[in-house]
């Protein structure tokens, strides 16, 4: 008869303990190993401000170097043929758009819109892009090649 009060006992305790572990640690109730959930969907329709959106399109854009430090030291790191995009205008790289405004850039692809907040300036040269951008503590520089098609 004590052996089976011992077995009771050892059960007991041991469906308390794993009730309090899950309640404590968020262990869900049911696990199922035979099958893996799916992943959740992928982010649709991003929207923000980017200092980075032309690094984040690797299919119109690839980022080549990437320059920091003052204002005066970038300039002098921005290639001597590279010529300013004029606010307004409108570029198209395979599914990406710029639209270059006065100290910024709007950028979409698809669904996914993104601003490279002020101060911006947008330059031309070759088959690349140079993006000058200064806040009021430091100023980057970031080259990228185009690899998508000019429409």
């Amino acid at each position: 008869m004590l052996r089976y009060f011992a077995i009771a006992t050892v059960i007991v305790l041991a469906i308390a303990v794993f009730v309090t572990a899950r309640a404590r640690l968020g262990i869900p109730g049911h696990l199922n190993f035979w099958k893996v959930s799916p992943s959740p969907p992928p982010v649709e329709n991003v929207s923000g401000d980017a200092p980075w959106a032309l690094s984040a399109l690797p299919g119109c854009f690839v980022q080549r170097s990437e320059t920091t430090g003052s204002i005066t030291y970038v300039r002098t790191r921005l290639p001597a043929a590279a010529q300013p995009v004029a606010p307004g205008t409108r570029l198209n790289y395979g599914s990406c758009t710029i639209f270059v405004r006065s100290g910024e850039l709007l950028v979409d692809r698809g669904s996914d819109r993104l601003r490279v907040p002020p101060y911006a300036r947008l330059y031309r040269f070759d088959d690349s892009l140079a993006l000058l951008r200064s806040t009021a503590t430091s100023s980057e520089l970031r080259i990228y090649d185009i690899t998508a098609n000019h429409e």
